[in-house]
């Protein structure tokens, strides 16, 4: 059997164990060893089982060996933990709070604040599902309180979740660098603006939304004076010095990023420890939780670089960049074939599950045209974050409504989505029309 052929049955083993639910770390691997073997034990022409068996263990065991001890991946239990920490010490909720008093004046203020509550938990957290989880119990029953509707209190904040996979810290950066091979900083430095571009597009959905249908955010009678509207952004002040520590710090050359992550954890947990919100006794609950969404991403990072040798030996990528080339499709409508693949695979499959199945593949294509590794990281991501939110099982929606005890219907969440989906698709088609919004941070 022809090496490519076996690449080939390969990924479409892995497609179809996906199509009938079986957990995405369980179907790369066990498709991945067999691929192997199959690759070893074939490669004389003649099938030779006694020949592969020692070959696939080293490499799987080499591989998820060097994995495991890569530094970069290190990063990930980190910003997990800041994530927790910053939870407990009532840091995510500050943010929310000094939003909220300061937007609390505009047309569905709340819903605005909620958005930025949300892109400031993504600047500590690095995880969408963290941030859509945590915030979802902060700000939907606030808004539902003050009578609205239960679209945009639900929506807003699925929405604003997503940014916790562009915002940096990203666990997704952390991935896609570690499998390219490629600056977590920079990667880090060019979600910045794409980021904060995402935000602002939220926040014009729900000011036109609110402006042209009132009723759906009654306007909230309080009012906050000058004196408390600094109060307020004086108590975000823990937010503002862990994000000054990860981006100040990787920016100005001071830290790596996995020294400021490190750093943030060390330092969110003291001010946690100092306010009395987190107890010696709370650490060893914490570290099982961490370990346990820690030990997810490993493992699916591990078969996933199993993987990676199967393309690598079989020579399927290759193959798959000269049929692009004699297709003569282009490098546009490389992207325009890369977007429909991403937003089809959202639809369905959880993010870091798809950054580490379609990268093998990927990444060769992406060189052989020439596109910059970071830009093309930046879009990868806003795809996937584009996909948290699309039904039928966008992962932020069903999350929200575990985190709101199913208070509002999934259904009526969705529908209240469509407007945000519209202005990610601009986002998007801005960042890939102008990558100079990615780059320009990076200086790449």
């Amino acid at each position: 059997m022809d090496m490519a052929t076996i690449g080939l049955i390969a990924c479409v083993a892995v497609i179809l164990l996906l199509a009938i639910r079986v957990p995405i770390g369980f179907a790369i691997g066990s498709v991945a060893v067999i691929a192997l073997f199959m690759v070893f034990a074939m490669r004389t022409g003649t099938f030779m089982p006694e020949r592969a068996i020692g070959r696939t263990l080293s490499i799987v065991f080499s591989n998820g060996f060097d994995l495991i001890h890569s530094y970069n991946l290190s990063m990930i239990p980190l910003f997990i933990a800041l994530g927790q920490v910053a939870f407990r010490a009532n840091i995510t909720t500050e943010i929310y709070e000094a939003a909220r008093v300061c937007l609390s004046r505009l047309p569905g203020g709340v819903a605005i604040a909620s958005i930025a509550g949300c892109g400031g938990f993504s600047a500590i957290s690095g995880s969408s599902i963290a941030c859509a989880s945590t915030m979802g119990r902060i700000c939907t029953p606030e808004m539902l309180k003050l009578n609205y509707d239960p679209r945009l209190a639900t929506a807003c904040v699925a929405a604003g979740g997503t940014l916790g996979a562009l915002i940096p810290p990203s666990i997704l950066f952390i991935v896609y660098a570690i499998f390219t091979e490629t600056s977590v900083g920079d990667l880090f430095l060019a979600g910045i603006f794409p980021g904060l571009l995402s935000m602002l597009g939220y926040t014009t959905v729900v000011y036109i939304w609110v402006k042209r249908n009132p009723s759906i955010a009654p306007a909230s009678d309080e009012r906050f004076t000058n004196t408390q509207k600094t109060a307020a952004l004086f108590r975000a002040w823990p937010a503002m010095l862990l994000f000054t520590v990860v981006v100040g710090g990787i920016y100005g050359g001071i830290f790596t990023a996995t020294e400021a992550a490190a750093i943030s954890l060390f330092t969110a947990t003291l001010i946690g420890m100092a306010r009395k919100l987190i107890k010696l006794s709370d650490i060893i609950p914490m570290i099982r939780d961490i370990a346990s969404t820690s030990c997810v991403i490993f493992f699916i990072a591990a078969c996933a670089k199993v993987f990676i040798t199967v393309v690598a030996l079989t020579g399927l990528s290759n193959s798959m960049v000269s049929a692009l080339g004699e297709a003569n499709i282009g490098p546009w409508g490389f992207m325009f074939m890369v977007c429909v693949i991403y937003l089809m695979l959202g639809m369905f499959l959880d993010p870091v599950g798809i950054v580490v199945l379609t990268l093998p593949l990927m990444i060769p294509m992406v060189e052989s045209y020439g596109f910059d590794l970071i830009w093309f990281g930046v879009v990868i991501v806003k795809l996937l974050e584009i996909g948290l939110i699309t039904p039928p099982v966008g992962l932020n929606v069903f999350v929200l409504a575990a985190a709101i005890d199913g208070k509002v219907p999934i259904g009526q969440i969705f529908s209240g989505l469509w407007r945000f989906l519209i202005s990610d698709l601009i986002v998007l088609m801005l960042l890939i029309g102008f990558p100079i919004i990615s780059l320009f941070l990076p200086g790449s």
